[in-house]
């Protein structure tokens, strides 16, 4: 999101913690998520609700009149909030009571003291996805049964999973809204990172990194950004040797073979 749509979500994020604690965080993730659905699937809720010309307050009085009977109050007037703010596009509003869904989800693990549980586990999960093919397209296969989806992702976590994990998941796997899983789970990721207010750094290095590299690899990446950062490390051989650090859409390529592939193009050889 950029702009207005950023703003907007900044400020709806300081309403939801506001509203949501320890005692409703699972119910309240559990309506916006379900919210975020219904939305996204009426392109005529969308419209009316993400009309900028509407008369203020009629927004919140069409979520009443939609919700009121399928929610409870909390996530009612969360939702309220959303569409009486600007956004740049419809989507945009979908895509940030998602969000606030995932927020709410992660305020109950961090209650309980998980957080950190839940998002190694999720990580755990974008990397199984991303590294095999075969299994990212059985659970984005439309023909698959969502039962048996929630089947495959249980065995990926061998049954040990937090419950906030398996949620977030099962909503990921469920409703990909056009994009690729992948991506929904590395949102999940960093959306948990942000929560404890690190930066999220994914790493990519020939081989894995002893404790004392990821000790001080974090360190020098905390000096670089003034805040402290979490390492997702994802080991790609091909990378040969150095490391290559994304946060956000920042890349920081220091491997190998990026250096080997600019002394090609120098040198003007394929």
């Amino acid at each position: 999101m950029l702009g207005t749509s950023k703003t907007s979500l900044a400020k709806a994020r300081e309403a939801l913690t506001a509203r949501v604690n320890a005692s409703n965080a699972d119910d309240v993730a559990d309506a916006l998520l379900s919210v975020t659905e219904v939305i996204a699937t009426s392109a005529a809720l969308r419209g009316a609700l993400g009309d900028s010309g509407a008369v203020r307050g009629s927004r919140a009085a069409l979520v009443g009149s939609v919700f009121a009977d399928r929610v409870d109050a909390t996530a009612l007037e969360v939702v309220r909030d959303v569409v009486e703010r600007r956004w740049s596009t419809g989507r945009d509003m979908v895509d940030a009571i998602e969000s606030l869904g995932f927020e709410a989800a992660l305020i109950g693990a961090e209650a309980r003291g998980v957080l950190d549980t839940v998002e190694d586990e999720l990580f755990r999960v974008d990397r199984v996805v991303a590294g095999d093919q075969r299994l990212r397209l059985v659970l984005t296969d439309p023909a698959v049964p969502d039962t048996t989806k929630g089947d495959i992702f249980a065995d990926l976590l061998g049954g040990k999973a937090d419950p906030t994990t398996i949620t977030l998941v099962r909503y990921a796997v469920t409703h990909p809204r056009g994009r690729k899983l992948e991506d929904v789970l590395a949102a999940l990721v960093t959306e948990s990172a942000r929560r404890h207010e690190r930066l999220l750094a994914r790493v990519t290095v020939a081989d894995q990194l002893t404790e004392d590299q990821h000790r001080r690899l974090a360190a020098a990446l905390s000096r670089v950004y003034g805040r402290d950062v979490d390492l997702q490390v994802d080991v790609d051989p091909s990378v040969v040797g150095g490391v290559v650090v994304r946060v956000g859409d920042e890349v920081i390529d220091g491997s190998v073979r990026h250096r080997v592939d600019q002394i090609r193009r120098r040198l003007g050889v394929a």
